[in-house]
């Protein structure tokens, strides 16, 4: 009865801001930056049906705002987050309707989320007023985005990560995170309604700005910790192997051997490719480069050979290649081109450990091993925050069909704790792929001493949707959060370097096997968020608490 209350325009509206929501994100491609405009207004249909009221002419229900709240949710992780139908059929091998199932469940179970917010700002609508319920808004949002990392740990594409590429609102991030910049827009979306819905404005008007003007100054107490944008000095360079491998079930036979897969590596990490991007590669505008590497002259040696190139990092990328750390054929080479590079490298591969209280008598991981250049492996990083339904089933015995998925990753286990690797003066922190979207946990290699960041990661699994250009800014982002480089070493694309701004210096091509040599920095300040994680997140769930607790005192009077 009670959902029959609402208006059918109120449906429809909730409906269009989870469009609108998708927009400001990539769809299929990098977006453009026109497109990211849209998280300005995306917010407003849904604000204005939960401040609205039904045909009986009263204040929506609890259960009528989480309701209409929840189809908006649905509506948008279904358009952000369409790729994982393409990763669990095309890659994943699983049935096209399992994969449509497994889909619409993601979206009921995380559009929770917004059916959250929506209970929220009815409580205070019907409790305190329109006005008091567009002030608790960003707070509100901040509070979810909080809720969605902490607790189902899957914080894909906070709304602030549309602004990666906005120079002033990025400022914000090393106080505040992601968080801070989704506040902005959360507010900013509630200060249009006001001029609208709001008659006495008097306060509310003035108190949403002031809540904008403080959140964007609240960067000035790391201001001495924020450089020019325009002084990011690269001192160092780094080779970045894109291997290019098939996954999952669009593997293709016949496939290389172990062997050639090391030599044409290897080969790859001492000959990098002239050709790059300067830039996000297939962005409109993004220019393409083929450098001319000029090599002295050597005795012996004809004029049109080609030179190994000096570097001071090798990285390979997380990829299905069969390495595994125990593999006396797979050390051995890795340890031949650290020695012949004189350089350290850092590679993906399996790792094993021994345990006496597993089934199969030991551990299995996916880690990041550090070559020194010497040859020793004297470093492994054993991944923490594994991908779900991808490298482990949760709850395996109920969800026995997605046995298919765990084909190439197999069963793994998580890793204990986080690793940074030194040589020579300098800390790498290096963390595998979909972790990168764990901000909290990315900024723990950077208080451990990482003076630079490695991001290794298999993007083949999302292929040519949205995920791979979506889990690119979110790296992005935390290059921001924390002002240090990321070298990024990817299997399909996108390979990159990203400078403290966040900002892609050099890239290579997508779907070729490559490699390039990027110019990076090394860091060594703690920004206020490296220091202090999500503070400004919990302070905003604190305040959005506070007003639910006042509303539903006011409700039950």
């Amino acid at each position: 009865m009670a959902m029959r209350q609402i208006p059918l325009r109120l449906w429809a509206l909730a409906v269009l801001s989870g469009v609108l929501q998708v927009l400001p994100f990539p769809i299929a491609g990098p977006v453009p930056l026109w497109r990211t405009e849209f998280c300005w207004l995306a917010l407003m249909p849904l604000l204005a049906v939960l401040i609205s009221s039904n045909q009986a002419g009263e204040p929506l229900t609890l259960r009528q705002g989480a309701m209409l709240s929840y189809v908006c949710g649905f509506t948008w992780y279904l358009g952000n987050c369409y790729w994982i139908y393409q990763t669990m059929y095309l890659y994943g091998g699983l049935a096209k309707p399992v994969a449509a199932g497994i889909l619409v469940l993601f979206c009921l179970y995380l559009g929770l989320y917004h059916a959250l917010f929506g209970t929220l700002i009815v409580a205070a609508r019907r409790s305190l007023g329109r006005g008091y319920a567009l002030v608790l808004v960003p707070f509100a949002w901040v509070a979810v985005e909080l809720a969605r990392a902490r607790i189902t740990g899957l914080p894909w594409d906070f709304l602030g990560i549309t602004q990666v590429d906005n120079p002033l609102l990025t400022r914000l991030a090393p106080v505040t995170g992601a968080y801070g910049i989704s506040f902005v827009i959360a507010a900013v979306n509630a200060l249009w309604l006001t001029k609208v819905h709001v008659r006495n404005s008097r306060f509310i008007r003035p108190a949403l700005t002031l809540a904008i003007v403080v959140t964007v100054a609240a960067y000035a107490i790391g201001l001495n910790r924020i450089r020019n944008p325009h002084s990011s000095p690269a001192s160092a360079s780094a080779t970045l192997v894109q291997e290019n491998l098939s996954v999952g079930a669009e593997s293709k036979d016949p496939q290389e051997t172990k062997q050639q897969l090391l030599e044409s590596f290897s080969y790859l990490s001492r000959y990098p490719s002239s050709k790059y991007f300067l830039g996000i590669p297939e962005l409109p505008g993004t220019s393409s480069v083929v450098l001319l590497r000029e090599h002295p002259p050597v005795d012996g040696v004809a004029a049109d050979t080609p030179l190994p190139t000096p570097t001071d990092l090798i990285v390979w990328p997380e990829s299905p290649a069969p390495f595994a750390d125990y593999d006396p054929e797979f050390r051995a080479s890795i340890s031949s081109l650290a020695r012949e590079a004189d350089a350290p490298v850092i590679v993906d591969s399996l790792g094993v450990t021994p345990d006496a209280s597993s089934r199969s008598g030991y551990d299995r991981y996916n880690s990041a091993s550090f070559i020194t250049p010497n040859g020793e492996f004297s470093g492994r990083y054993d991944k923490m925050h594994l991908v779900p339904f991808g490298e482990y089933v949760p709850f395996k015995s109920v969800l026995f069909f997605a046995g298919d998925l765990l084909a190439e990753a197999g069963d793994l286990s998580h890793g204990t704790h986080r690793t940074v690797f030194n040589y020579g003066g300098h800390s790498y922190g290096t963390f595998i792929c979909y972790e990168s979207i764990f901000a909290d946990e990315v900024r723990q290699f950077v208080l451990k001493g990482a003076d630079v960041l490695v991001n290794i990661s298999d993007d083949g699994w999302y292929g040519d949707t949205s995920a791979p250009w979506q889990h690119l800014n979110m790296v992005r982002m935390r290059a921001i959060e924390n002002h240090r480089w990321v070298l990024r070493a990817t299997n399909t694309g996108v390979t990159a370097a990203i400078d403290p701004y966040g900002r892609v210096t050099e890239a290579a091509p997508r779907h070729v096997r490559t490699s390039i040599q990027v110019r990076f920095g090394y860091e060594h300040d703690l920004t206020f968020y490296t220091r202090y994680g999500d503070l400004f997140a919990y302070l905003c769930a604190l305040a959005a608490a506070l007003g639910l607790g006042f509303s539903m005192r006011r409700m039950f009077q």
